[in-house]
C-alpha cells in the first residue's frame, strides 16, 4: 500500500490584506516542503494554507476522507490554534509539526533598514514559524493528540531534512505493517516459552492479518510442481547461492520442489512474511516438506518476504520491520561469546537473508537438523561486515509490546562453518555488558539482524505505533 501523507500549512487570514505578498511567499515555502516530500511510493494530499476555522473544519473532513496515514503540519507563521486543532482532531493520525525557518537568521541590517514599521512587521511574520508552536503543543496535548516536532531550516542541506526523511520512512514501515499478511504455518517449537505470543496483541499493535496455514497444504502443493519447474529452480539456486559439490541432485530437487510450493502458497494468501515450524514426524509427506524448506525460505527472504523458523511470530514481525527499512532482517540468536576478541557469536539454523550476506550464501548438506526431524540442505552465511542493528519485538508482563534495539558492528574473523548462519558482532559497550543488558529486558532468545545503524528510525516507528523503544547501545 502506498503511504498517504496529509500536508498543510497554517497562517492567519487577516494578515493577507494587511501585508502584501506575505500569503504568496508562505505558499511558496509550503510548495518547497511538498516538493521535498514527493516520492514514487508516496501520495501527498496537499491542502495548502489553512487560515480560518471554517477551512480547518473542511480540511479535517478532507484528510479523513482521503484516509491519510500521517499529517505533516508546516508552521509558516503565527496562526490561531483554533484554526489547526479541527484539522488533526478528526483525522486521528500522528502529526509531525514542521517548524522550519526560511533562513538561518533574519538579516537584521536589511530588516531595520526597511522604509516603515508596517513593512518590518510583514517581514517579521515571514520568519515567525517558531511563534505558534507552543500554542499548538498546548492544544494538542490537552486534546490527547499525538504529535512530534522537526525544527530547522527550509534549506535542503539542513540536518532537519534527514530527520524528516526518517519520519517518512518510519511511516512507510508502519503502513507496511498495517497491511502485512503474516502466515503462521504449523505450531510452536514445544517448550520454548519465550516465543509464545498473544496474536491479537500483535494485530492490535501492528495491524495487518495473521493467516493460519496447514503444512498439509504445502505438501499438497509440492505434488503439483513439474519436473521442468524443478530444473529451473535448481538453476536459480546455482545462480543465487554457492552450492557446495557434496549437495546431491536429489536434495537440490527436493528443496526446489518445496521452494516452488512455497512461492504458490505465498501468492495464494498474499503473504508478506511467514513463521513456521512443524516436526513432520509420522507423516512422510510432511517430513519431506519440512526437511527441505530452508532453501525455499531463504529464496523468499531475498525477495522481501522474511521467514522465521520455530514459529517465532514476534521475530517474523521484527524481521519484516527490518526488511521494510531496507536493512534486511535475518533470523538470529546469540549462542556463544569470544572473550579474547570481545565479540558475541550469533547465528541460527534455517533460512538466511542473502541480500545482506558477506559474499554469496553457501549451501551445504547436513546429516541431521539438530533438535529437529530429518536432514537435508542448509545455508551458511555471515552478515555483511560493517554497522548492524539488532531488533527484538518483546512482549512484557503487562500485555504490551516494545522494541529492544542495539547497534553494533559485524566484524571479520573465524566462524563455525557448520552450515548455519554465523557472524561475529562487536558492541560499543563490550560483549559482557551487552549480553547482560539485553537479557535484563526479557526478550525472546531470537532477534532480527539488519545492516546499518537504524535505531533512530525504529524509535520513530515505535512512536507512531505507541510502542516504547529501549536502546541497549
Amino acid at each position: 500500500m502506498q503511504l498517504k501523507i496529509g500536508l498543510f500549512g497554517i497562517g492567519l487570514d487577516v494578515y493577507w490584506d494587511q501585508f502584501e505578498g506575505l500569503q504568496s511567499r508562505l505558499q511558496g515555502y509550503l510548495q518547497e516542503v511538498y516538493r521535498r516530500l514527493e516520492g514514487d511510493d508516496i501520495d501527498i494530499v496537499n491542502l495548502g494554507l489553512i487560515d480560518t476555522v471554517d477551512k480547518a473544519m473542511e480540511a479535517g473532513h478532507s484528510f479523513r476522507q482521503a484516509d491519510v496515514d500521517i499529517i505533516f503540519l508546516y508552521v509558516t507563521t503565527y496562526a490561531l490554534s483554533a484554526t489547526v486543532l479541527p484539522v488533526v482532531q478528526r483525522t486521528k493520525v500522528p502529526v509531525i509539526v514542521l517548524n522550519l525557518a526560511p533562513e538561518a537568521s533574519i538579516d537584521y541590517a536589511h530588516f531595520n533598514g526597511l522604509r516603515n514599521r508596517h513593512d518590518m512587521t510583514g517581514e517579521w511574520l515571514a520568519y515567525c514559524s517558531a511563534c505558534p508552536v507552543p500554542e499548538l503543543a498546548n492544544a494538542f496535548t490537552r486534546s490527547g493528540i499525538q504529535f512530534y516536532q522537526v525544527t530547522g531550516l527550509l534549506d535542503e542541506k539542513d540536518e532537519c531534512w534527514a530527520e524528516l526523511a526518517d519520519w517518512v520512512e518510519a511511516a512507510k514501515v508502519a503502513n507496511t505493517m498495517a497491511h502485512n499478511r503474516l502466515g503462521a504455518m504449523g505450531t510452536y517449537y514445544s517448550g520454548m516459552l519465550d516465543i509464545y505470543t498473544d496474536e491479537t496483541l500483535q494485530l492490535a499493535t501492528f495491524g495487518g492479518h495473521i493467516e493460519h496455514l496447514e503444512v498439509d497444504e504445502l505438501s499438497a502443493l509440492r505434488q503439483r510442481v513439474t519436473h521442468g519447474q524443478v530444473r529451473e529452480r535448481v538453476a536459480d539456486f546455482h545462480t543465487e547461492f554457492e552450492v557446495w559439490p557434496d549437495c546431491s541432485t536429489n536434495e537440490l530437487e527436493r528443496a526446489a520442489r518445496t521452494s516452488l510450493a512455497l512461492d504458490e502458497l505465498v501468492a495464494t494468501y498474499k503473504l508478506g512474511s511467514l513463521a513456521y515450524y512443524y516436526k513432520g514426524r509420522g507423516n512422510p509427506a510432511n517430513e519431506d516438506t519440512m526437511s527441505s524448506i530452508i532453501l525455499g525460505s531463504t529464496y523468499l527472504m531475498g525477495k522481501g518476504i522474511p521467514v522465521a523458523g520455530e514459529y517465532e511470530i514476534k521475530n517474523a514481525q521484527a524481521m519484516k520491520i527490518m526488511d521494510s527499512f531496507g536493512a534486511g532482517g535475518s533470523f538470529t540468536e546469540y549462542y556463544a561469546m569470544d572473550f579474547n576478541d570481545d565479540v558475541v557469536l550469533m547465528g541460527h539454523d534455517g533460512p538466511g537473508h542473502f541480500q545482506i550476506a558477506e559474499g554469496q550464501i553457501k549451501v551445504k548438506p547436513l546429516q541431521v537438523y539438530h533438535g529437529k526431524v530429518g536432514n537435508g540442505l542448509s545455508v551458511e552465511m555471515s552478515v555483511r561486515h560493517g554497522p548492524v542493528t539488532l531488533l527484538s519485538v518483546v512482549e512484557d508482563n503487562k500485555g504490551k509490546l516494545f522494541f529492544l534495539v542495539a547497534e553494533a558492528e559485524s566484524v571479520p574473523g573465524p566462524i563455525l562453518e557448520i552450515g548455519n548462519t554465523n557472524s561475529r558482532y562487536r558492541f560499543p559497550i563490550g560483549a559482557r555488558r551487552f549480553v547482560e543488558n539485553w537479557n535484563s529486558y526479557g526478550p525472546a532468545h531470537h532477534c532480527a539482524i539488519g545492516i546499518g545503524h537504524i535505531a533512530r528510525k525504529i524509535e520513530k516507528l515505535g512512536k507512531l505505533l505507541h510502542m516504547e523503544t529501549v536502546k541497549v547501545c
